[in-house]
């Protein structure tokens, strides 16, 4: 069991707490000073859309209606919390409305935004059913048709500030694409279903986020509202550093100023009276303890950090001197890279010292990350190393990516990562060790893949089935692999499989079915057609993947190489003509031809078929695959021609990396290649 100390946990928390009461200082001294400001107003920005596309006028019964709504609306709204809905009417006559405020302001504010709202919709929706008007402080929605806890994505509307060009090209791509997709996951899961965040985007420039749903959604619809509009910043504003879309059910707003309401901007102007001068002398005077306070937080937070730093420094001396009672620790420097993560951490010189410094004989093989070394914990454990080279295929943004994934990932047919560790410009994975290597190291193997019965070849099928069956529906997040191959595939003691290698996987969220990518990486002869020559990229991608990879499983081929057989065919088309032939059994590898089930082997085949044809919508689910996989009595389709093979200009290079002397632990193959 990993043991990992509480010292860090405890400094993280103290610093959270000096952190709030310095910005709760902030936020107050905002408030103070904002009294003082000027409270000439510039005219509020505000976007509508009259929805219902009739060109009769309503009725008078509605009109009435409507402005009854109207008033109910305006009247909730100065006691509420920010949110209501409410009809009125009846029959064809009754209208549905609703209010949403923004969370971070005040109750007068709400309501004053609200009666704005109301009256701008009159004006510009008179003879409409159904409209929708974005305030900059709220949202006010009315319709003839009951849209009360509905999700609703259209209309969009898109703005953004043309004279804000970003100075970072793809901006939206990197830091802040993943920063507002964190702020989204906490802003829906929130009582009020609103978030907002300071993001640091390259470490010296600051920026500002903003979302909220209508709370008559589920979360996790709020979630999938917000994943959508973020989407829509591709399309009209990656680019810009100030934008904002709104929909009926959800906004996000991404900022390069602070847009904290103050409670002030839609008040009216203070009256001057005799009385003023004292007000300004308190407000005065109150700007100078919150000064005075906020100081005395920072010295006392400066000295919490002090005394963390001494105690960390005094545990870490006495855990060298009583010989390293606990192996993991969760440490992190301020030199030092961190992987955001809730991964252990454990000390280089651990690790140097259990691979004997990375020597050749402890290496178990290389693929595209880097070297992989054997090494043997002090209390016996065996583990693997993965150790990523500075002329590494793969990256230090794989290398985070396959931290991040895996650490959330746990599952009985996927590696289990153990530990980290980043000192010294090395990154390093630590995982659990696999004692029989990899799947291609027997499979492909004249002599070892006798070891690989049917029974065997079976069960590796169905595990790998069942843990991209996880990875596809039932982890906390949609990931495609994209690298699904032989070499991938590690076996336990008693030969079970354990898919690895998470640096190429793709997450996707709320309903995203697929994605385009201009950066195709994989391994020729496992990827599907429409990934290697258009990008598109699903999981559909993977079972095509998986049909290879069973393929292979049951005839013992590597389908690279059978490219070049003297039949001249690739192996998906040479499965499929002995399937027309009626000779599917001609395929099975002649080692399992004594333990082989052949009602079994046909009915992998045929499965494996299913999931390689040509046009992705045609294959199964895993889901379906996994079921398929566990019924005698189920009945197949018929399989169409296969896609055909993406591989031809791959062989050289996969081939000079399979007959090395030794057999990957967690290979990785990358290519690229420009989609049309």
């Amino acid at each position: 069991m990993l043991h990992i100390t509480g010292g860090d946990c405890s400094k993280r928390r103290m610093i959270h707490q000096w952190l709030f009461i310095i910005k709760l200082v902030y936020l107050v001294g905002c408030f103070v000073s904002g009294q003082n400001s000027s409270n000439s107003q510039q005219p509020l920005d505000y976007r509508y859309a009259c929805l219902d596309q009739s060109s009769a006028p309503i009725s008078t019964s509605y009109q009435t209606n409507l402005n009854n709504l109207f008033s109910s609306l305006s009247s909730h709204s100065a006691t509420s919390n920010g949110f209501g809905n409410t009809t009125s009417g009846v029959d064809q006559d009754t209208v549905y409305g609703l209010y949403l405020c923004r969370g971070d302001v005040n109750t007068t504010l709400c309501n004053t935004c609200v009666q704005n709202s109301s009256i701008l919709l009159m004006n510009h929706c008179l003879n409409n059913a159904s409209a929708i008007l974005w305030y900059p402080f709220c949202v006010v929605r009315y319709s003839n048709q009951n849209f009360f806890g509905n999700l609703t994505l259209r209309p969009r509307i898109p703005m953004f500030d043309a004279t804000q060009n970003s100075t970072s090209a793809g901006e939206f791509d990197g830091d802040a694409q993943v920063l507002m997709s964190g702020l989204i996951q906490i802003g829906s899961e929130a009582p009020l279903k609103f978030g907002t965040h300071m993001f640091n985007i390259n470490g010296t420039q600051r920026r500002y986020g903003w979302v909220q749903c209508s709370r008559d959604i589920t979360s996790e619809e709020c979630r999938t509202c917000l994943s959508n509009m973020l989407e829509d910043v591709e399309n009209c504003c990656q680019e810009k550093k100030v934008w904002r879309i709104f929909s009926p059910s959800c906004m996000v707003m991404y900022e390069t100023q602070p847009f904290f309401v103050n409670g002030t901007d839609s008040a009216p102007p203070p009256q001057q009276d005799s009385a003023a001068t004292d007000g300004d002398n308190r407000r005065w005077w109150l700007i100078v303890i919150i000064v005075v306070a906020g100081i005395v937080a920072l010295a006392l937070l400066a000295i919490s950090i002090f005394y963390c730093y001494l105690k960390r420094k005094k545990e870490k001396q006495t855990m060298q001197e009583e010989g390293l009672n606990s192996i993991f620790s969760q440490e992190q420097t301020d030199k030092e890279e961190s992987m955001n993560t809730d991964l252990p951490m454990i000390p280089l010189g651990t690790i140097l010292k259990c691979t004997n410094n990375f020597s050749d004989e402890q290496k178990l093989g290389k693929g595209g990350f880097g070297p992989v070394y054997k090494g043997i914990l002090p209390d016996g454990r065996q583990i693997a190393v993965k150790r990523l080279s500075k002329t590494s295929v793969q990256g230090a943004e794989e290398f985070k990516n396959e931290v991040i994934l895996i650490a959330k990932l746990q599952h009985r047919n996927l590696v289990r990562l153990l530990a980290g560790c980043i000192e010294q410009n090395e990154k390093l994975l630590v995982y659990e060790f696999m004692p029989n290597s990899s799947l291609d190291f027997h499979l492909f193997d004249t002599k070892k893949g006798v070891h690989l019965d049917w029974k065997n070849r079976l069960n590796i099928i169905n595990g790998i089935a069942k843990g991209l069956l996880y990875l596809h529906e039932d982890s906390r997040l949609r990931v495609i692999h994209r690298d699904l191959k032989a070499s991938n595939i590690l076996l336990d003691h008693d030969l079970n499989p354990k898919i690895s290698d998470f640096g190429l996987a793709r997450t996707f969220g709320g309903d995203q079915r697929q994605a385009n990518t201009m950066r195709v990486v994989g391994t020729y002869g496992y990827m599907a057609p429409e990934y290697a020559m258009e990008g598109l990229f699903s999981v559909k991608s993977d079972v095509f993947s998986f049909g290879v990879l069973l393929l292979e499983i049951i005839s013992g081929k590597m389908s690279s190489k059978f490219y070049r057989s003297d039949q001249g065919q690739s192996l998906l088309i040479y499965a499929w003509n002995l399937w027309c032939e009626s000779k599917g059994l001609e395929l099975m590898d002649p080692s399992i031809e004594k333990s082989s089930v052949e009602s079994e082997v046909v009915k992998c085949m045929h499965i494996g078929l299913l999931c390689v044809q040509e046009d992705a919508a045609d294959r199964p689910t895993m889901s379906s695959v996994v079921h398929m996989l566990a019924s005698d009595t189920m009945s197949l389709p018929c399989p169409t021609r296969p896609a055909f093979s993406v591989g031809r200009a791959a062989t050289e290079r996969e081939s000079s990396s399979n007959t090395s002397t030794h057999y990957s632990v967690n290979e990785i193959t990358v290519s690229e290649v420009i989609p049309r």
